[in-house]
């Protein structure tokens, strides 16, 4: 057991489950916990916000380090809460899908209110989890150099005590509490996405990549970009729909574990016999933004196997992550090492994929979970104990030991990519011309 003045507990409340970490002044990992939502009947991208509470308090409870001195909690978004609790619309729902995120977030705004009235005022979700803690009930964290909300509350800088908990739900009173910040951003602070350079892929049920740049090179608006927690040091990238979603579903199709899955796909060559996977399972967003795309499955043969399919599921997703670096290379980012972290980063054969595919080294740290550890740095710096993002410089902050796998650049890739990103072409020019509808000049 630890003592209690040496530790902070963060949490990312995630798509899927909430997830809480524990660390100490030197950024060591004490203990960590996952709890997973029941299943939902509401439709896509409507959430009943008190499952998010729930799991933020069971896995809060499950940590086995003592009494916190802060709790932080970061989250998954752009999201947007009823302060009511009554509903929650979060970034896969359809209202402003492919807009910048406050845009997005006034279209579920826009739709909070068709549905319970004009009345409603919005938080986020973050805000909102810990304003049920015993947190202030009206404010409105902020990042440094992010945009302000409308209606969304007073605006306080991320790493900023707004009240302690109050007793409810398991959790001694008397614990100060911060709101943070979306999961990538969290996720950037605690991989060290702060020098030009360096880049990072959140994982999850999503993905993505975020380089970081010099600010003063960003001479234009990028479709999605966001600060980094050292000043001057911008992050240029986009995430992506459904890179872990899509492996979880095919788990869910075969009725394999998904452990089983890539142990059949690491016995599968490299190019997955020429079966290529366009991972567009819910749309895409980096770099197409369309999200009317759909997954597609190609050069599937009468003797293609499960295996095979998984290793095309996995180098479909490194290719989505290759198509967004191109994009990147375009605007003159250069990329040299990647931080993988989120369930996917547990997979050894997909971070190799992924570094051969990108011919970039991929860093995978011991504790892959960097939204929550990336939220701790939040409690921590209410302490004092690190400075708050926007405050520091690179280095200031701890984050957990790396893991680096070298890549193993192949032809079959280079030419894979040149495919993948020909075939996601041709698949949004159908969006634009059915076949079978015939065009009539004006």
């Amino acid at each position: 057991m630890t003592d209690a003045s040496e530790f902070v507990v963060g949490i990312d409340v995630g798509s899927s489950a909430a997830r809480a970490v524990a660390i100490d002044r030197e950024g060591t990992v004490l203990d960590s916990a996952v709890a997973a939502y029941a299943r939902s009947d509401l439709p896509l991208g409507n959430v009943d916000p008190t499952t998010w509470l729930q799991g933020t308090c069971q896995a809060i409870t499950a940590l086995d380090a003592g009494t916190p001195r802060a709790i932080c909690v970061g989250g998954h978004g752009p999201t947007t809460v009823a302060a009511t609790g009554e509903r929650a619309i979060t970034f896969r729902h359809p209202a402003g899908q492919g807009l910048a995120p406050p845009d997005q977030h006034a279209a579920q705004l826009a739709a909070l209110r068709r549905e319970l009235g004009s009345q409603i005022q919005p938080r986020q979700m973050w805000d909102w989890v810990v304003a049920q803690l015993g947190g202030s009930d009206a404010i409105q964290s902020n990042w440094p150099g992010a945009p302000v909300l409308a209606e969304f509350g007073e605006v306080i800088p991320v790493g900023s005590v707004v009240g302690s908990t109050d007793g409810s739900h398991g959790i001694p009173a008397g614990i100060p509490l911060v709101p943070g910040s979306n999961d990538a951003y969290l996720t950037a602070w605690g991989s060290g996405i702060d020098v030009p350079g360096v880049a990072f892929d959140p994982g999850g049920r999503t993905g993505g990549i975020g380089a970081a740049v010099d600010g003063a090179e960003v001479t234009h608006a990028s479709r999605y970009g966001m600060p980094s927690a050292v000043p001057g040091v911008f992050i240029l990238g986009g995430p992506v729909a459904a890179h872990g979603t899509l492996l979880n579903w095919w788990a869910e199709i075969t009725g394999k574990e998904v452990t089983e899955l890539l142990e059949l796909a690491a016995k599968v060559a490299p190019g997955a016999e020429g079966v290529m996977v366009l991972p567009f399972l819910e749309g895409e967003r980096a770099p197409r933004w369309n999200p009317d795309l759909r997954a597609e499955f190609l050069g599937l043969h009468s003797t293609t196997t499960v295996g095979v399919i998984t290793r095309a599921v996995l180098e479909g997703t490194a290719y989505g992550l290759g198509h967004i670096c191109r994009d990147l290379a375009r605007q003159g980012v250069t990329i040299d090492r990647l931080v993988c972290s989120g369930g996917p980063s547990r997979s050894r054969l997909w971070n190799e994929i992924k570094a051969a595919v990108l011919n970039i080294p991929v860093e995978v740290p011991e504790y892959p979970e960097m939204a929550s550890y990336g939220a701790a740095l939040g409690a921590g710096a209410a302490l004092e104990w690190w400075p708050r993002p926007g405050e520091g410089t690179s280095g200031d902050w701890p984050r957990p030991a790396m893991t680096t796998i070298t890549p193993q650049p192949l032809d079959v890739y280079r030419s894979g990519l040149d495919r993948f990103i020909a075939l996601g072409d041709q698949a949004e020019q159908r969006l634009l011309d059915p076949p079978g509808q015939t065009k009539v000049d004006s």
